[in-house]
């Protein structure tokens, strides 16, 4: 592609050579970077792309865009622009034809909630006829063809590359996880959503915002990009959003009023019966997932649904024909005869870990057990309100390691245990045996919830990262637990 069609509508300044170069792929990546290229230089967590420039040339590219003033650049053209991740963003889309404009998108923010709404928004759209792809934490989808994912929003680059992959394979509608992280890192930008939806938001990433107001901020950046929100209105940053956001917006809610109403709520051991109101009509659903968060989860993907004009009756069969979303309260001993459950969910920051404990509690005939820890590297303020939560709210908990990556792991157990105020824990430093502690010490009609990892199939240790795989790990337990009986 022609460089300047690839700087339309991004505002530069020709420094050096020409616009008119004919470019062969668009890098982020010195590495990447090979004879015909132009580079894009962006500021990551740890280091700075100007600093690749001398690399990229090596490499042969043939343009570099940059933002900062640099003494000395090899001979090629250089473009400066004011920011180069927002550049980044309208080249890759330019790059691959503008895929997103091909399509319908709706983004869903929000500290928890996020994964499991996506998949239900896929479910009710693929019920309603249309081709739908996913760009979430667990994978990507397009149609029913799995793409992994390394990330919950991929940079610019390479999630323009997934609308070109979409848009070729004539998706009608993108269900999108934005993470508060890709939204302040302009991954989103440009992006001109049909719908956003607020799940909730709670304390989480303070290590990357460093205050709440901040966190709040970059999640509000996906409301000023969209043509309708749907919020959570029993959420109070949720009205917060309702009055912070432009444009139309579609309310729901469980505890008050809204458009769209959740009521009747009854949880059971296989998942939540509800009903869903909106504009004089009402359904019944019966969700297989627990959990009343669950049933607000399955509010906010209706309303968008519905503001995509789909029926109520559409709705519900497309929730209730939703298989369970790998590691969100997923129950990984059915099939097995034990007399108790386990239950593997991501939970990790502590409105997650409250909302899965509250939710074992009212399916637990015997008594809750609980598995948890902290991940290293990330906000440890929030790893003493952790262990207060996790003991308060289960009978007996097993205080272990999450993913440990740079820091000790008894260090963040330290600073977990720093918080509780009873004595119905143990302290189980490697996580398998901390799960098979828990395992051992069930009974007939006890619910053993181990919370932090969720679909995650591994660990991230100081100088490795190894194969876990939380529901691997429990079918191991099992056959140990039963060789031994």
């Amino acid at each position: 592609m022609n460089l300047k069609e690839l700087l339309n509508n991004v505002e530069y300044r020709t420094l050096r050579g020409n616009d008119q170069l004919d470019i062969r792929e668009v890098q982020y990546d010195s590495r990447e970077v090979k004879k015909g290229d132009v580079f894009v230089c962006i500021q990551g967590y740890v280091t700075d792309g100007h600093k690749y420039i001398d690399s990229a040339c090596k490499n042969g590219a043939s343009a570099i865009v940059l933002s900062e003033d640099v003494k000395h650049v090899p001979e090629c053209t250089i473009i400066k622009v004011k920011d180069t991740r927002k550049a980044l963003a309208v080249m890759a889309s330019n790059y691959y034809g503008n895929p997103s404009k091909k399509m319908k998108v709706i983004g869903i923010t929000g500290t928890n909630g996020k994964t499991t709404s996506a998949f239900m928004i896929k479910s009710i759209l693929e019920t309603a006829g249309y081709k739908v792809g996913l760009i979430g934490t667990i994978s990507n989808y397009i149609g029913n063809k799995k793409i992994p994912s390394h990330r919950t929003t991929p940079e610019s680059l390479e999630l323009q590359k997934l609308f070109g992959k979409m848009a070729d394979e004539s998706v009608d509608c993108c269900v999108m996880e934005t993470s508060s992280h890709s939204l302040y890192l302009d991954r989103t930008y440009g992006i001109k959503f049909s719908q956003a939806v607020f799940t909730n938001l709670t304390r989480d990433h303070l290590d990357f915002h460093k205050t709440f107001e901040n966190y709040y901020k970059a999640k509000l950046i996906l409301f000023q990009n969209t043509l309708n929100s749907v919020v959570n209105m029993d959420d109070k940053y949720g009205e917060k959003i309702y009055r912070d956001a432009p444009g139309t917006k579609v309310t729901y809610a469980v505890d008050r009023e809204a458009d769209v109403r959740g009521s009747g709520l009854n949880v059971h051991s296989r998942g939540i019966n509800f009903n869903i109101s909106y504009e004089g009509k009402t359904e019944s659903v019966n969700l297989g997932i627990p959990g009343k968060y669950n049933a607000m989860n399955a509010l906010g993907s209706a309303a968008a649904c519905l503001c995509e004009g789909i029926d109520l009756r559409t709705v519900k069969k497309g929730l209730e024909s939703m298989e369970a979303v790998p590691g969100r309260c997923e129950i990984v001993t059915r099939g097995y005869d034990l007399g108790y459950e386990v239950v593997v969910d991501f939970a990790h920051t502590p409105d997650g870990l409250q909302n899965i404990l509250k939710t074992a509690r009212e399916f637990t005939k015997g008594r809750l057990i609980c598995v948890f820890g902290c991940g290293g590297d990330r906000d440890n303020t929030k790893r003493p309100i952790m262990g207060k939560i996790g003991t308060e709210l289960s009978d007996f908990a097993v205080i272990t390691s999450d993913n440990p990556r740079t820091e000790e792991p008894m260090s963040i157990i330290d600073e977990i245990v720093s918080g509780v105020e009873k004595h119905n824990y143990t302290v189980v430093e490697n996580r398998r045996e901390a799960i098979k502690k828990a395992m051992e010490m069930a009974e007939k009609g006890d619910v053993v919830v181990v919370a932090g990892k969720g679909h995650e199939s591994y660990q991230i240790l100081k100088d490795k990262t190894i194969h876990f795989d939380e529901r691997e790990v429990v079918a191991d337990i099992i056959r140990e637990l039963t060789m031994n009986n």
